[in-house]
């Protein structure tokens, strides 16, 4: 059996997304916010979400966790959470002033976190890059290719299919 020629793709896509994401969370930190913080203020900003539970959605994150979260950027002033007059059991979430301040300095590090990303990729590069991780991405959520009838194969010479 021949050795690998390269690293499993797996490896190196975690290790690159790992480096990415604690460069991207020193870039926030560095401005106060966290990236839970900015995918809610992004979220809240960028998109209608009625409630918690849409918001927890959208995000992706769990409900107890965005709970945590939110109670956090309530007492710093980020958010507001009220009771839906028309269903009690929702709470709907807002932007306060504090809030969108904190959105627009945080937006300012995350467009320079994306340049430092993009230095040194083509417009076209980044265009394929990305469309090949959206078809990983579908690969690992089983809507990529066919394992059974694929043709491809490891550097080793393994197909995977046994």
């Amino acid at each position: 059996m021949q050795k690998p020629t390269t690293a499993p793709i797996g490896v190196v896509l975690a290790k690159t997304a790992k480096t990415a994401g604690r460069a991207f969370d020193q870039a926030l930190a560095v401005e106060g916010g966290s990236q839970p913080v900015w995918q809610i203020l992004i979220t809240l900003k960028t998109r209608r979400v009625a409630n918690q539970r849409e918001l927890a959605a959208a995000v992706g994150i769990q409900g107890a966790t965005l709970t945590h979260h939110l109670n956090a950027m309530e007492s710093t002033g980020l958010i507001t959470r009220r009771r839906d007059p028309d269903n009690r059991r929702v709470h709907v979430v807002e932007l306060t002033e504090e809030g969108e301040t904190v959105f627009h300095r945080l937006a300012k590090a995350a467009i320079a976190h994306d340049k430092r990303i993009r230095a040194g990729f083509s417009a076209e590069e980044i265009t394929t890059l990305a469309a090949l991780l959206s078809r990983l991405a579908a690969n690992v959520a089983g809507g990529g290719i066919d394992q059974e009838n694929s043709d491809w194969t490891h550097p080793n010479g393994d197909s995977g299919q046994d």
